[in-house]
């Protein structure tokens, strides 16, 4: 069994976990996770793998936890849940642009399923917030993925104004979910969405061109770059809804 440093104690990974899972539950940071245990890989953890926890920064240092403790099953299960939206999320939007790009005889059939991902955040959303809050995040979701089909269709063209318009209007709209999402859970951060955001969507830029640049080798490195950050705002999620709705995950 892996030693552990003074001031560290053994944590078992679970199931759904993630280091920012684990900073976020033993109030630490990836960074200093990551410090105590040398060589570590944040993307590829396994079940059971030992990891040395940190204690918690100043006042809120969290005593040493048994090495087998984890999160509850409902937490698994929704971070399950997120998981998959946002890995739908992705996924669905490559082979839309994909479809976009090559004029395939799909493309509507595409659009149609990835415009059912703000539906199915709205209903894994409502337990908690209630239809009207979930709806208004479907509402600004579903802006998110038609202003994208209009990014990539303008670029085809090679419309520099119509892409540049629908750029601005990506943005504004990034910001307007960031806003939305901070404003209704105190423990999520809109300056941190913003920033996830913004990369997610210069990400997503930069995968359209390569695909329409045909650069396909480089396309698929940014893909795997937008799933990794795509599976942190999953978990994000996930532990700011636990944090706000502790009653639902003892």
């Amino acid at each position: 069994m892996q030693l552990c440093p003074a001031g560290t104690y053994p944590y078992a990974v679970q199931s759904g976990d993630s280091l920012w899972l684990m900073a976020q539950r033993f109030r630490t940071t990836i960074q200093a996770i990551m410090s105590v245990n040398p060589g570590i890989d944040m993307y590829n953890l396994h079940i059971g793998q030992i990891i040395c926890i940190p204690q918690g920064y100043g006042t809120n240092q969290v005593p040493a936890t048994p090495l087998y403790s984890g999160i509850s099953r409902a937490e698994k299960t929704l971070n399950n849940l997120m998981r998959l939206l946002w890995e739908q999320h992705i996924y669905w939007t490559r082979m839309a642009i994909l479809s976009i790009a090559y004029s395939l005889p799909d493309e509507n059939f595409v659009t149609n399923r990835l415009l059912r991902n703000p539906k199915d955040f709205e209903a894994a959303l409502k337990p908690f917030y209630g239809e009207l809050i979930a709806s208004q995040f479907a509402n600004l979701f579903t802006s998110h993925f038609t202003i994208a089909s209009e990014l990539v269709k303008a670029a085809k063209a090679n419309d520099s104004a119509a892409a540049a318009d629908a750029e601005k209007r990506w943005y504004a709209n990034a910001d307007q979910i960031a806003a939305f999402l901070g404003s209704i859970n105190p423990y999520w951060s809109a300056q941190e969405w913003q920033k996830m955001l913004y990369n997610h969507l210069a990400m997503t830029k930069t995968e359209a061109v390569d695909i329409l640049t045909q650069k396909y080798a480089d396309g698929i490195n940014v893909f795997e770059n937008i799933e990794k950050e795509a599976l942190e705002m999953a978990d994000m999620m996930t532990q700011g809804i636990v944090r706000q709705f502790p009653q639902y995950f003892g």
